[in-house]
C-alpha cells in the first residue's frame, strides 16, 4: 500500500492546486518514504533505474522532472504492485510534470530560479529580509526596469512582465501572507533616479495596506544585526508534505535550505529582525517621510 503521506482525496487536490513544483516535492517525498520503508539505499535505487544515487536524491527532493519509466520501475522495486495505486501515483507524476505559468519565460530563467518561482507560487507564507533592493514582489515596473537595465538585457521588457505576473500572487483569492523587513539602505539607494525611487516607496506604502502584506523598515539606528550582509527568504507551505524552505540567491545560483537546524537559525534571525525593525505603522510613516524628501 502507498503510505498515507501521498496527497490523497482533498489533500491531493490541495497540493495539486499549489502548482507543479509543490506537487513534485510532495511526490518526491513519498518516493523517499517508500524507499526507506523497504530498506533500500539510494545507490541501489539508482542502479535499478540505470542512474545514480545523485539522481535519486534529486527526484526525492523534487528538484527535477520525472520520467514515467523511472517511476514505474521504482514503484516495482518498492513493492507497490496494485494497479490502481500505481496509476494514482503516476497521475500525480504527470501533473507534477506539467509546466507552470512561468514556463513561457523559461528561455529567460535559469533552472534554479524556475524552482523558486514554483515554490513562491505554492507558499502559504513568505517572509523575507532584503538589505539592498526592494523585493521583486513589491517592485514598480520602472524600478524593475531600472534593475534589469543594469544587465543591459535585450529581453528587459519580458523580464519586467515576468515580475509583474509574479506580483499577482499578492492579490489573488488564495494569496499568501507576505512579510518583508527592508533595511533602511533600500530606501536611499536611488535605483532609476529620485522619481523612480519615490514612486516605488509610495507603492510600498500602498501595498503595506493589503491585509496579507506586512512591511517593516530596519532603521540605521538599529545598529548591527544578525543578517548583516545577507538577504534571504523563508517559505512555508500549508501542506505537511512540503517542508519549510530558506532561499538564498547568489549571482549565478541559489541555495535551498530545508534542514531543521538551518530553518531554526533563520527563523530566529527573522524574528530578531522583526523586533529590531520599526513596527508596521511606524514603518509606513518612515516610508512617507522618505518619499516626501525625494
Amino acid at each position: 500500500m502507498i503510505a498515507e503521506p501521498v496527497p490523497n482525496g482533498r489533500a491531493n487536490s490541495a497540493v495539486v492546486d499549489r502548482g507543479p513544483t509543490a506537487l513534485r516535492i510532495a511526490v518526491g517525498g513519498q518516493l523517499r518514504k517508500l524507499r526507506e520503508e523497504n530498506g533500500i539505499t539510494r545507490e541501489a535505487a539508482g542502479d535499478h533505474i540505470r542512474g545514480s544515487h545523485a539522481k535519486i536524491s534529486r527526484l526525492e527532493l523534487g528538484r527535477t522532472g520525472f520520467k514515467e519509466r523511472d517511476i514505474r520501475d521504482l514503484l516495482t522495486l518498492y513493492k507497490v504492485t496494485d494497479p490502481g495505486e500505481r496509476e494514482q501515483f503516476l497521475d500525480l507524476v504527470r501533473k507534477a510534470n506539467e509546466p507552470g505559468w512561468w514556463h513561457r519565460y523559461s528561455d529567460l530563467l535559469p533552472q534554479w530560479f524556475e524552482t523558486y518561482l514554483g515554490l513562491e507560487y505554492a507558499a502559504k507564507s513568505i517572509r523575507t529580509y532584503e538589505g539592498q533592493l526592494v523585493p521583486g514582489l513589491l517592485q514598480t515596473p520602472d524600478y524593475a526596469r531600472s534593475i534589469v537595465a543594469l544587465g543591459h538585457d535585450e529581453d528587459g521588457e519580458r523580464r519586467v512582465s515576468l515580475r509583474r505576473h509574479r506580483q499577482e500572487l499578492l492579490t489573488r483569492p488564495s494569496a499568501p501572507s507576505f512579510w518583508a523587513v527592508l533595511d533602511e539602505a533600500v530606501l536611499h539607494r536611488p535605483v532609476g533616479g529620485a522619481a523612480v525611487l519615490r514612486d516605488q516607496i509610495i507603492q510600498l506604502i500602498e501595498l503595506s495596506k493589503l491585509p496579507n502584506v506586512t512591511i517593516q523598515v530596519l532603521p540605521y539606528t538599529a545598529g548591527g544585526h544578525a543578517a548583516a550582509g545577507s538577504s534571504f527568504t523563508m517559505l512555508r507551505f500549508a501542506e505537511s508534505e512540503l517542508p519549510d524552505i530558506v532561499y538564498l540567491e547568489q549571482l549565478t545560483s541559489a541555495l535551498y535550505l530545508d534542514r531543521r537546524p538551518d530553518l531554526e537559525l533563520y527563523r530566529q534571525v527573522m524574528d530578531q529582525l522583526s523586533v529590531q525593525a520599526e513596527p508596521p505603522e511606524r514603518s509606513r510613516k518612515l516610508l512617507a517621510e522618505v518619499a516626501d524628501s525625494l
